[in-house]
């Protein structure tokens, strides 16, 4: 029977720190989540139900630790560029979590969720030549922040006295 580092490679485990970081972004951006608040609001008919939101964050989170952790081992584990922005992303996507829900302030939460499409974007264009396939990764998470930023608008729209 080997030991433990027998079978955990030191490339899994200079992935942990970016899962954590991940992890700790949802679990600070989830606190909130989807209560009578949120239930409240009028919303449009093409809002996603409560439960996808939860599997469909679990997946692109996984997304956004491997391709921050795909950029550092390609950069020669230097925090350039393309990791700074992938850190801001990660910042603003639980402050949106944060503004959304907690706060309850829909507008506010509209500007946070451009600068995070923003922050995916550049992270995008930062890392293609660094690793283009941890550029690609985020390409789901542009997908889905910019459905995330419509239904975002169209509460705001129809809770004008909400926000």
């Amino acid at each position: 029977m080997g030991t433990m580092s027998d079978w955990i490679s030191p490339e899994f485990l200079s992935f942990l720190p970016f899962l954590g970081l991940v992890a700790a972004a949802a679990a600070f951006g989830g606190q909130w989540g989807a209560r009578d608040w949120y239930k409240s609001l009028s919303k449009p008919r093409w809002t996603p139900p409560n439960w996808l939101f939860p599997v469909a964050w679990s997946v692109l989170y996984v997304m956004i630790a491997v391709a921050g952790w795909m950029v550092w081992r390609a950069s020669g584990e230097n925090l350039g560029p393309a990791l700074w922005v992938w850190g801001l992303q990660l910042l603003l996507n639980a402050g949106w979590s944060y503004v959304f829900f907690g706060r309850q302030d829909i507008g506010l939460a509209l500007v946070t969720i451009a600068a995070l499409w923003l922050s995916i974007a550049g992270f995008i264009l930062l890392a293609w030549p660094v690793d283009e396939s941890a550029s690609l990764l985020f390409v789901p998470y542009l997908v889905w922040v910019s459905f995330a930023a419509a239904l975002n608008l169209s509460i705001r729209l129809r809770n004008p006295t909400r926000a």
